[in-house]
């Protein structure tokens, strides 16, 4: 495994780091202000700048492989620029077009839309002119058990008619977001993983109501297109929005999940870097009797043993980018699973120390700890909670023991 980062991944590492510094970091507190004083669910407009700085530097589309469509980077060579975006997660990935649910929308797309499909929908979220949702998730089931989904998805005739109530839709409140992706059940009868189907649903369709944003610990989330609760009823739509074929919804949703997941980790390792840089930087200005905290000994073990958690999670996340290169999803799958257990506990522990470091300050809004926290502690059961990778990552570790295990499995 070769870890070292080539020219290309250099050059705009350097270029990311830059716009960071000279855009990013600079803009944070304006852009709290304008969301602040704004529709709760709408883009602050300093975003819009953002995006037209990045796209005239050629920061674009980073995260989709299709050279023809994105900028045709491996997982490996879009790790370290995902991390760099995610030292600041509201607004980074999304002033470069790479933030979720539109890049795991734009991939599915992308991977398994018909021309028609691309051409009504994949272009312009690719071009930033429009958002999306991802509405998998319901209220009334499990739904880390995907195949629990309960809506229905009908043929009738030329169309097919949707029924069903979904939340945490993330993207589906911002008045930007143009089109749905639905997962729901098309024929209950067939095996347990081919159910499923994905269709997609324009947001103006008869028969969609969204009835309020979900709350993440207490913020809006509107900058990432808050988190949707919403209902379809009847809703009727032409049968070519169906995205590939009658039961492939499931196959299509795990396709889409591995490198969101991957994604995720990558910004993490990110968040937790610029939490430590913020508490290194506090404990050497800081005095409390008589001395900086940094010369207390507890703030000490803190550091080194953030230092030693991110190293670590850093270098499984990098593994499981270059086997998702080499050998493909797929083929990563385990590891997919163990960064997705790793990585948001690591971030969330991090954080944490930090927070305490900056005693009181660190859950106020003059520091940028309390949000990030958030999204790490949110990330131990979206995308899958913790639990059922484990317990997935668990049967396949006991299958080569089990009777019958095929001899050096």
């Amino acid at each position: 495994m070769e870890f070292g980062f080539d020219a290309r991944t250099q050059e705009l590492q350097e270029q990311i780091t830059a716009f960071m510094t000279e855009f990013v970091y600079p803009t944070e507190q304006l852009f709290a202000q304008q969301a602040a004083a704004g529709d709760p669910w709408s883009e602050p407009p300093v975003m819009a700048e953002l995006q037209r700085e990045a796209r005239a530097r050629g920061l674009w589309n980073l995260f989709l492989p299709h050279r023809e469509e994105g900028a045709g980077l491996t997982n490996l060579q879009y790790a370290p620029l995902a991390e760099i975006m995610g030292r600041s997660p509201e607004i980074a990935p999304r002033a470069f077009n790479c933030s979720a649910p539109d890049t795991g929308n734009m991939e599915l797309l992308a991977e398994f839309g018909n021309e028609a499909q691309r051409e009504q929908w994949l272009k312009p979220l690719l071009d930033g002119h429009i958002r999306s949702a991802f509405c998998m998730t319901e209220p009334e089931v499990a739904s880390s058990d995907a195949s629990n989904i309960a809506t229905r998805i009908t043929r009738d005739g030329d169309d097919y008619v949707i029924n069903g109530r979904k939340w945490w839709s993330s993207g589906a409140m911002s008045p930007d977001c143009a089109i749905l992706i639905v997962m729901g059940k098309s024929d209950v009868e067939a095996d347990r993983h081919r159910q499923q189907s994905m269709i997609l649903v324009p947001t103006d369709s008869p028969g969609v109501t969204r009835h309020r944003g979900m709350h993440v610990f207490g913020y809006t989330d509107g900058t990432h297109g808050g988190h949707a609760e919403i209902t379809f009823t009847d809703v009727r739509v032409p049968a070519g929005n169906l995205i590939a074929g009658e039961g492939d919804g499931f196959a299509i949703a795990q396709a889409r999940l591995g490198p969101g997941r991957i994604h995720h980790c990558m910004r993490l390792i990110g968040m937790a870097e610029r939490a430590v840089e913020l508490m290194c930087r506090r404990v050497v200005d800081r005095v409390a009797f008589g001395r900086p905290l940094a010369e207390q000994g507890v703030i000490g073990e803190w550091i080194a043993e953030a230092r030693v958690r991110i190293e670590q999670a850093r270098l499984l996340v990098l593994k499981t980018a270059w086997l998702m290169d080499t050998v493909g999803n797929k083929g990563a799958h385990s590891e997919i699973q163990a960064i997705k257990i790793v990585t948001p506990a690591m971030a969330e522990w991090v954080l944490d120390k930090a927070i305490q470091a900056h005693g009181a300050g660190g859950v106020s809004q003059d520091y940028p700890l309390a949000s990030l926290w958030t999204h790490a502690r949110t990330l131990r059961f979206a995308d899958g909670p913790d639990e059922v990778h484990k317990r997935s990552l668990a049967s396949r570790e006991l299958r080569r023991y089990r009777p019958g295990a095929p001899a050096g499995a």
